[in-house]
């Protein structure tokens, strides 16, 4: 599975448009809409993964489009560096 990056999403969209939008491309096995920690509230991007052979067309067919008056970012997510631990 290849985890897809989705940036610039409406902070109305919801787990099922995700799916609904992918559908006609992958099948997708998650999708994860990123929450503030303190409000709860949608941030605007989220992630989510579909099988490696897929992820360029996803990629291809959905980056730059226009969804809920928004223009989609869409790009293969990385791992986050980890953060340094320090010791006193």
């Amino acid at each position: 599975m290849k985890k897809l990056y989705f940036g610039n999403l409406p902070f109305t969209a919801t787990e099922e448009e995700i799916r609904t939008l992918l559908e006609p491309f992958a099948p997708i096995e998650s999708v994860k809409l990123i929450t503030d920690q303190d409000t709860g509230r949608f941030r605007g991007f989220g992630f989510v993964e579909v099988e490696d052979d897929k992820a360029e067309e996803v990629i291809k067919e959905l980056d730059g489009k226009d969804f809920g008056g928004r223009m989609l970012r869409v790009n293969e997510a990385h791992d986050r560096p980890q953060k340094r631990e320090y010791r006193w």
